[in-house]
């Protein structure tokens, strides 16, 4: 078992103790820096909900800095799930650790990512037992979408953003991931951000920031 993840964290704006967490996984190379700063975007719409944004377990192995949830030096389907599961067990304890602390639960919780981020966010918010308030994914792809329907054992509101133009994780993921998704019966909305490429526009963050306000102002189910 790898060592706990650590990173940056915001408070709630609203100045009292958390009732609401956002986790934020950044993608790769990058670290928990890179998307903690979403916070001053988010943090007037879930005014309640603390930020925090760990760095992935692994060093990136294709930079001198950052971080990475798995390697992509070999991309076949075998490898990257090989891979992502090697980094599910440290997420999962660390999750688990940041509710603890918390008092809080996975009902209170919503699970963002970025690119490699959202592979994990996806493929660990659905096969943990108790349903996330939402999965907010941008530029990222379903891993393994074979796999849903013996493994899904949750079905939180998810919603895909992604760029027409990424060159780095085809556009066409989006539409793959929203059919397996929907096919395993999991609510899922997507937004496509016409010329935008391995980003986050300021379309997508204003979604985001209304997908976040619904699903963490809802009253536990």
């Amino acid at each position: 078992m790898l060592g706990q993840l650590t990173g940056p964290s915001r408070p709630p704006l609203s100045g009292g103790k958390p009732r609401r967490l956002v986790i934020l996984l950044h993608g790769l190379g990058a670290d928990g820096n890179d998307l903690i700063g979403l916070q001053q975007r988010w943090g007037r719409v879930v005014p309640d909900a603390e930020f925090i944004s760990p760095n992935a377990p692994f060093p990136c192995d294709m930079a001198p800095y950052g971080y990475q949830w798995f390697s992509v030096q070999d991309r076949t389907p075998a490898a990257l799930l090989a891979g992502l599961r090697a980094a599910v067990p440290s997420l999962d304890a660390f999750i688990d650790e940041e509710l603890r602390k918390r008092g809080l639960t996975e009902a209170d919780t919503a699970l963002v990512g970025f690119s490699q981020g959202t592979m994990m966010s996806l493929y660990i918010g659905l096969r943990r037992a108790k349903p996330f308030a939402g999965i907010l994914g941008y530029s990222g792809r379903l891993i393994a979408p074979e796999l849903l329907a013996s493994e899904l054992r949750s079905r939180p509101p998810v919603l895909l953003v992604h760029g027409t133009h990424d060159p780095l994780v085809p556009f066409e993921s989006l539409a793959d991931a929203e059919a397996a998704l929907k096919t395993a019966g999991v609510p899922v909305e997507t937004l496509a951000c016409p010329g935008i490429e391995h980003a986050i526009d300021p379309e997508g963050l204003q979604r985001g920031g209304a997908f976040l306000k619904q699903v963490l102002s809802a009253p536990p189910a």
